[in-house]
């Protein structure tokens, strides 16, 4: 009972610090940025994307520059019962490549690292309903993600405490149309 105790208690104190130590890309550019994106990986300590990461599959974020550096995200999300869809707006926080989303509830998110051309690295700290969790995803301009990018996502979710067994390598998917008008 004690040692879960301290863990709540670490858990409560670890993301806020970890948090405010999360660097964005250096001269991050949101219009480079645009664009259609795969989600090729995600790596996550929250207690339902670990109860159903061996059943997600690819989705995509197709992200336009709006002004002020905000971004405008359509999402599309394969699932067993058809393609869902979701859009939303990352207002942008300080420093470019820093974004809030408030309609997720407490979620800022942060391009940690991007080439523009192939990959990107997204920090995002979630909190809803009390519950705190601490998400990286892997996106590519393509279906598959080069080694170089699989390099940067490694070396950057172990940075902020997230282990490999928490990874899922998502398959791709044809259930949403999107994925398939932009495929290279």
């Amino acid at each position: 009972m004690g040692a879960t105790l301290l863990s709540c208690v670490l858990l409560l104190l670890w993301p806020p610090s970890a948090r405010a130590d999360v660097l964005v890309q250096p001269d991050f550019d949101a219009n480079k940025f645009s664009g259609l994106w795969y989600v090729v990986s995600m790596v996550s300590d929250c207690t339902v994307f670990l109860s159903k990461k061996d059943h997600l599959l690819m989705s995509t974020r197709d992200i336009k520059a709006s002004a002020g550096g905000n971004l405008s995200v359509h999402m599309e999300f394969p699932r067993a019962d058809g393609c869902h869809q979701a859009d939303a707006e990352y207002l942008r926080v300080g420093a470019q490549g820093h974004f809030r989303v408030p309609a997720s509830g407490y979620l800022d998110v942060r391009v940690v690292d991007t080439d523009y051309s192939s990959f990107a690295v997204v920090y995002i700290y979630k909190e809803l309903e009390g519950a705190l969790s601490t998400m990286v995803q892997l996106y590519s301009r393509t279906r598959e993600a080069s080694p170089q990018a699989l390099e940067a996502f490694q070396d950057f979710y172990q940075t902020v405490g997230l282990p490999a067994d928490m990874v899922a390598m998502l398959p791709k998917s044809d259930v949403c149309s999107q994925g398939d008008r932009h495929a290279p």
